[in-house]
C-alpha cells in the first residue's frame, strides 16, 4: 500500500521542491549507512494479503468503500478497484513459530472480512486474476473514490500521453485498448516482506533475483484473463503493460518500463537501486507532508524518508527494495517479492512464502556470488520462461544448460527451501507441513495454473465460455473455503450454474466477438460470399477506426438480389443498402434489456457498442445459449429438491 496523501504534480516548481526531497531522502539514506544505523538485531517477516470480492455468482462486486467501513480495521485497506481490498499482516521475527504465526493471523482476519461481507450477501475470493472479470468492471467509475488512484490515474496517462494497447499472447491471443489505469486492477497478490541487513542486502537482493523462476513456477496460478488463456502467470505481463508510461513512437530509446524485473546485477548498495529508479522515472505522484525527515535525522530519530518512498512506490519492480523503520526505532531494509499471486488457499500461499524465504536463507552458503556464476540475461530469461509456462518451463542452471523446472525444484530448490528455514530455527513441524506442499505439488504437477487450464477445458466440452468460468470462480471459492491446498483439489464443476439468476446474465457475457465486418465501400458480391462462406445471417458495417456505420443482412442482400434479376445495374455497395442507424446495445445491459429491445423494435440482431466502438453482437441464436444454461439451472434445482 502506498501513501494515501498524496497528488499530481501539476506545476514545474512542485517538481522541483518534490526533487529536492527526493534527493535529500537519498542523501540521508547513505549518511544512514555510513553511520550504521539500522537495525541488525533481529530479522522479521512479513506479508500484504490482496483480496477480491465477489457476489454470489462470483462476479466482482464493488463494495470495498462500505465493507472496509465496517470493518473498522487498520489493518484492511483500500486497493484500486472498488472490488479489492488489501490486508496488512503484522511482521514476525524471522524464526520459531513465524510461519503458523503468520497464517493464523492471516485466516483471523479473512474470517473478521467474510463476517462482514456476510452482511451484504457476498463473499471473497483468493486468487491472482479472477476468472469472471469482464472488461466493463475495469471502467474508470470502478476506481476506489480516493485521491491516491485518482492521481496514480492522471499521472500515468500524463506520461502516456495517450491509450494503450494490451498484447497478450498464450494458447489464446488478446488485443485491446485501454485508456485508464484500471487494467492493473485485475491483478492480486501475496506480497512477502523479507528484512535483510545493509551488509547482506546486495547479495539477497541479487538472490531473489535469481530464485524468482523456481517461485513463479510452483506459486503460478492466473492463467486465464477475459476468458483468454495466456500466460501461465498472466499478472506478469499484464501488470508491465498495464502502468507502462513508455511512449510507444520512441522505438529507437531504450526505455526500462517502470513495472520490471531489472536490466543487471545489483554491485554496490541499496542505494544504487533507489538511484537508479530515480535517474529513469520522473515523479509521478507527491505530497507536502516532507519537511520533518531533516530534523529528525538532526534529533537522531529515524526519518521517514516520505518522499523517496513515495516514488519508490511507482516504481515496480518485481523484487523491490523497501525502507522502513522498525518498531524499536531503528531503520530498517526488506526485500518485497511482489510476483507470489493471492490465493488459491491461505495455506498454498504460506507454501510459496517458506519455499521462498527458506530458499533466500540458504541459496548464499551454497552459492557464495551467483553474479559470477550465471549471466544476468539468463536469470531473466528464466523468470519470463516460467512466467509462461511455470511447471513447464526450461530453467537455466549454472552449469549453462537447461533442465526442467519440476527437476530443478524436486534435486536443488525445495531441498534449499526446507534447509534454509531449519537454519532460522523454524518449526520442524511447520517446515513439513508447508515444504511438503510444495513438495506434493511439484509431485502432482498441479498448481493453481493447471487446474484452472484442466478444468476449463473440461468445462469448455460441457457448456459454454461463461458458464466455464463462473463455475471456475464459483468451484475456486469452495475449494478455498475447504482449506484443502490446490494440488488436492478436484476438477471444477458446474455447481455454480445452480447460482445463476436470468437478470444477473449481462449482454458482454454472451455476445459474440469473432466478429467478420466489411466496410461502406465494400462491393455486395463480397459481402454476400463472405456471409455465405462464414454462415452469418448479420454483418457490421465500421470504418477504419472500429466505429459502427450501419448493419448488413443475409436478407437485405436477398432482397436486393432478387429485384435485380435481369436489370443492368452499376456496381452496388455495402453504403447502398445497409442500415444506417441500427438499434444498438452497451455491453452492461442485461439479458432482459436486450430481449426488450429487440422485441420492441422487431430486430433479430444488436450490435454492443461502448465508446462508439463495436465490440460485439449479440442475435437471437446467442439466445438458444441462455436458453441452455437456464434449463442446466432448473434441471439441476429440480434434482436437488428431488
Amino acid at each position: 500500500m502506498g501513501d494515501l496523501n498524496v497528488r499530481v504534480v501539476n506545476t514545474q516548481k512542485q517538481l522541483n521542491d518534490f526533487t529536492k526531497c527526493l534527493l535529500r531522502d537519498v542523501y540521508l539514506l547513505e549518511q544512514m549507512l555510513e553511520e550504521q544505523w539500522f537495525d541488525t538485531e533481529q530479522m522479521h517477516i512479513g506479508a500484504e494479503q490482496e483480496i477480491c470480492l465477489i457476489d454470489k455468482h462470483g462476479k466482482p462486486i464493488g463494495l470495498a468503500m462500505e465493507v472496509l467501513n465496517d470493518l473498522n480495521n487498520p489493518d484492511f485497506t483500500t486497493e484500486l478497484a472498488k472490488f479489492n481490498v488489501e490486508c496488512n499482516l503484522q511482521p514476525k521475527p524471522f524464526h520459531g513459530n513465524c510461519l503458523r504465526d503468520l497464517e493464523s493471523e492471516l485466516r483471523d482476519q479473512l474470517a473478521k472480512l467474510d463476517s462482514v461481507c456476510q452482511t451484504y450477501d457476498i463473499d471473497f475470493l483468493l486468487t491472482g486474476i479472477l476468472p469472471t472479470l469482464r472488461k466493463f468492471d475495469l471502467d474508470i467509475e470502478n476506481i476506489t473514490p480516493l485521491k491516491r488512484y485518482e492521481a496514480l490515474g492522471k499521472a500515468i496517462m500524463k506520461l502516456r500521453g495517450k491509450e494503450y494497447e494490451l498484447r497478450l499472447s498464450g494458447y489464446d491471443e488478446l488485443n485491446l485498448k485501454f485508456d485508464s489505469v484500471m487494467l492493473e486492477a485485475c491483478n492480486t497478490s501475496f506480497q512477502v516482506h523479507l528484512q535483510v541487513t545493509p551488509d547482506d542486502f546486495v547479495t539477497k537482493y541479487n538472490s531473489s533475483l535469481f530464485l524468482a523462476a523456481p517461485t513463479m513456477a510452483l506459486a503460478s496460478n492466473s492463467p486465464l484473463l477475459f476468458g483468454k488463456r495466456l500466460w501461465h502467470e498472466t499478472r506478469i505481463a499484464l501488470f508491465e503493460q498495464s502502468v507502462d508510461t513508455r511512449i510507444t513512437s520512441e522505438h529507437l530509446r531504450d526505455r526500462s518500463p517502470r513495472v520490471m524485473f531489472g536490466n543487471q546485477w545489483l554491485k554496490n548498495s541499496v542505494v544504487d537501486l533507489f538511484k537508479e529508479d530515480i535517474s529513469r522515472f520522473r515523479v509521478m505522484l507527491m505530497t507536502t507532508a516532507t519537511d520533518m525527515c531533516e530534523n529528525d535525522f538532526k534529533n537522531g530519530v529515524s526519518p521517514k524518508l516520505t518522499a523517496l518512498n513515495i516514488h519508490n512506490s511507482t516504481v515496480y519492480r518485481w523484487m523491490r527494495p523497501c525502507y522502513g523503520i522498525s518498531p524499536n526505532g531503528k531503520p530498517h531494509l526488506r526485500i518485497e517479492n511482489r510476483i507470489i499471486p493471492s490465493g488459491p488457499t491461505v495455506v498454498d500461499e504460506m507454501a510459496n512464502s517458506a519455499f521462498w524465504l527458506g530458499a533466500m536463507t540458504a541459496f548464499d552458503d551454497h552459492y557464495e556470488n551467483i553474479t559470477e556464476l550465471i549471466e544476468f540475461d539468463q536469470v531473466k530469461s528464466n523468470f519470463y520462461d516460467s512466467a509462461r509456462n511455470s511447471l513447464n518451463a526450461k530453467f537455466r542452471w549454472i552449469d549453462g544448460k537447461k533442465y526442467s523446472i519440476t527437476d530443478m525444484l524436486k534435486q536443488e530448490f525445495i531441498p534449499l527451501a526446507r534447509e534454509g528455514l531449519r537454519m532460522r530455527n523454524v518449526n520442524e513441524e511447520d517446515i513439513s507441513k508447508y515444504i511438503g506442499i510444495a513438495e506434493e505439488r511439484v509431485e502432482t504437477t498441479q498448481n493453481g495454473t493447471y487446474w484452472t487450464l484442466n478444468s476449463f477445458n473440461k468445462l469448455m466440452k460441457e457448456s459454454n465460455k461463461e458458464e466455464a468460468l463462473l463455475s471456475i470462480s464459483t468451484s475456486m471459492e469452495s475449494r478455498m473455503r475447504s482449506g484443502l491446498p490446490v494440488h488436492l483439489w478436484k476438477l471444477a464443476d458446474h455447481e455454480g450454474i445452480k447460482k445463476i439468476h436470468p437478470s444477473s446474465i449481462l449482454v458482454e457475457e454472451f455476445m459474440t466477438t469473432d466478429l467478420f465486418t466489411v466496410r461502406k465501400e465494400d462491393i455486395l458480391e463480397f459481402v454476400a460470399d463472405m456471409m455465405d462462406w462464414q454462415r452469418i445471417r448479420f454483418t457490421p458495417v465500421e470504418d477504419e477506426k472500429g466505429k459502427l456505420l450501419g448493419l448488413v443482412s443475409s436478407r437485405m442482400i436477398l432482397r436486393h438480389f432478387r429485384k435485380s434479376v435481369g436489370r443492368k445495374e452499376g456496381e452496388t455497395t455495402v453504403a447502398d443498402i445497409m442500415i444506417k442507424d441500427p438499434v444498438i446495445i452497451a455491453p452492461e445491459k442485461s439479458i432482459w434489456e436486450a430481449m426488450r429491445m429487440m422485441k420492441e423494435n422487431r430486430v433479430s440482431c444488436l450490435p454492443v457498442v461502448k465508446n462508439e466502438k463495436l465490440i460485439g453482437i449479440v442475435s437471437e441464436g446467442d439466445f438458444l445459449e441462455i436458453t441452455s444454461t437456464l434449463i442446466k439451472i432448473l434441471n439441476s434445482t429440480k434434482s436437488v429438491h428431488e
